[in-house]
């Protein structure tokens, strides 16, 4: 089932939210504002339908102030070390939007844009066509880009989020959804009794402006060793491990063990209250694993309740960051003539 309603208004501009839901009940809730999905419903073990995801009631509040609640997020996401990188021997300085350094696209990257949205329907999914141009200098990236995210949800209970893009300049792409999820109910509290199983040996230790360093660093012996299925919150307090006290808990790109371009498992998170599963795969080298720690309280979401410090998880699939600047990195360059294209899925299903 497709649905398309009006979802507020910019100016004389009608947003969309287009509901998808499938054979199974799933429901998922997609707006033209950002690509913010605002609602994903999966049943617990009961069958009982809760929506993982968090964010707000009304266009107006992701507007007002959202930590990238559900959004698009481009044309760079994660972190670019103060803003400025160099391509084919020019340099280009982008918004300092984040401390010293340039975060998630800049000031008005993808998650703030509107989109033009086309729902579509097949024997057995149902989805969602998001599509823009972004203008050559916005946000002060170079070249006119073509881009497109479409979500489909399949009757496996799958969400597919494929992205794609062309350039007519040398640029640089990297683009994600932030997702906050709660397997538990998105207004049900901490995730830290949420059991991780991340599929990576290393991660990219930052410094204290939460840049990588450019060391690949072994998550062996560690609190980053997600290896076997671990309860997130059994290390996150560890301030003895200088990498958790700068994030504050998580908030650190990890390296997947898979070969880059090839759809494949990467992580998995079980609830085990409700028995929920959600299992995550990319085509992406890299994950950003964050645990909503600057979440603080002041925030209202849906149904009227505050979100704290780690209310959510974020698992978002992702080059790594500042890529541009760190040339032992996965390049993260798109030339005229080539084609961009990403795949992540999230998976939900039962565990008895």
């Amino acid at each position: 089932m497709i649905n398309e309603i009006p979802f507020g208004k910019i100016g004389e501009t009608t947003l969309s939210l287009y509901q998808l839901k499938n054979k199974n009940n799933v429901t998922v809730s997609i707006t033209n504002y950002g690509g913010i999905i605002t609602e994903l419903s999966v049943p617990d073990k009961n069958g009982t339908m809760a929506d993982v995801v968090l964010g707000f009631d009304n266009l107006d509040q992701y507007r007002e102030k959202s930590p990238f609640f559900g959004a698009i997020i481009g044309r760079y996401s994660n972190r670019i070390a103060k803003g400025n990188f160099n391509l084919n021997g020019k340099n280009y300085q982008l918004a300092i939007n984040n401390g010293e350094n340039s975060l998630h696209g800049g000031e008005v990257g993808f998650d703030k844009k509107i989109w033009q949205g086309e729902a579509f329907k097949t024997s057995n999914s149902v989805g969602v066509l998001l599509s823009r141009i972004s203008p050559s200098s916005e946000e002060g990236f170079p070249g006119n880009l073509k881009v497109s995210v479409k979500y489909t949800l399949n009757n496996l209970n799958e969400l597919e989020i494929y992205y794609s893009a062309e350039t007519d300049q040398s640029t640089i792409v990297n683009f994600t959804n932030h997702s906050y999820f709660n397997l538990k109910g998105a207004n049900q509290g901490s995730i830290t009794d949420h059991v991780l199983t991340l599929y990576a040996d290393s991660f990219t230790p930052t410094d204290i402006t939460a840049i990588p360093t450019g060391e690949i660093r072994s998550v062996k012996n560690t609190p980053f060793d997600f290896l076997q299925p671990t309860r997130i919150g059994a290390r996150i307090n560890d301030t003895e491990n200088r990498q958790i006290k700068i994030g504050n808990g998580y908030d650190h790109n990890f390296i997947l063990n898979k070969e880059e371009g090839i759809l494949s498992l990467a992580a998995s998170v079980y609830e085990p209250t409700s028995g929920r599963l959600l299992e995550v795969l990319t085509t992406e080298p890299g994950m950003q694993f964050y645990t909503a720690n600057y979440l603080d309280g002041t925030l209202i979401g849906k149904k009227a309740k505050a979100y704290a410090s780690r209310d959510a998880f974020c698992l978002e699939t992702q080059h790594y960051p500042d890529s541009p600047n760190q040339p032992t990195f996965p390049s993260t360059v798109l030339n005229p003539g080539e084609k961009f294209e990403s795949t992540t899925i999230y998976k939900f299903s039962v565990k008895l």
